[in-house]
């Protein structure tokens, strides 16, 4: 499986192409990754979102119309695609999944699932496609996503990272924004984060 990433936009939201036997999987285009996505996929299978804020869905709906694919989008989060709740001038797109929480789908042989960690946004995932973590805005290099935005929750924040620090599995982690790591690095933090949360309460 081949990963190529470019960060985009103001917020340098990384976009990722995962290359697999059937085609490509295009997760979290942001402002400004069309033409980058046409120019590195040969046969698009799909967009993934892994949650709903504007800098990871900008360019969905021009790519879901010019590359003829489907957009999955965790089911939580499906109101930010139609709605553009943060008035950013998101270009509205319709979704053609949307995606129950922890559920798995297979597109085109592979094996997607979408882990459910609440907090950042109400459907904020993971996707993860065997051992790789895309984790969105739930986990980067050293840190979390943010809890206090509008649609943000910091309860459902400490569940979902008291859910995560029971995994055991190490996984890849390609984050959306910064640098990729490592699950085993960041779970030393978990406990950390989770009381700066309940700080904040």
């Amino acid at each position: 499986m081949q990963i190529k990433s470019k960060p985009m936009g103001a917020y340098q939201t990384n976009c990722y192409i995962v290359s697999t036997p059937k085609g490509e999987l295009i997760i979290d285009p942001g402002m400004g990754a069309t033409e980058w996505v046409e120019s590195n996929c040969k046969n698009p299978l799909a967009i993934l979102n892994t949650h709903g804020h504007f800098d990871h869905v900008w360019s969905d709906a021009k790519l879901k119309e010019k590359l003829n694919i489907p957009v999955y989008c965790p089911e939580g989060d499906v109101f930010m695609l139609k709605k553009d709740p943060f008035a950013q001038g998101t270009p509205p797109c319709e979704v053609d999944i949307a995606v129950k929480p922890d559920k798995t789908i297979d597109i085109a042989g592979v094996k997607v699932l979408f882990r459910h960690f609440p907090g950042h946004t109400p459907g904020c995932s993971v996707i993860e496609i065997d051992d790789i973590w895309f984790s969105g805005d739930f986990l980067f290099k050293d840190s979390i996503g943010r809890w206090d935005f509008p649609y943000s929750s910091a309860s459902d924040m400490i569940s979902s990272l008291k859910e995560a620090k029971k995994i055991e599995k190490n996984y890849t982690i390609y984050p959306g924004h910064g640098p990729k790591t490592t699950f085993a690095n960041e779970k030393r933090y978990l406990d950390y984060w989770i009381k700066q949360v309940m700080m904040s309460c």
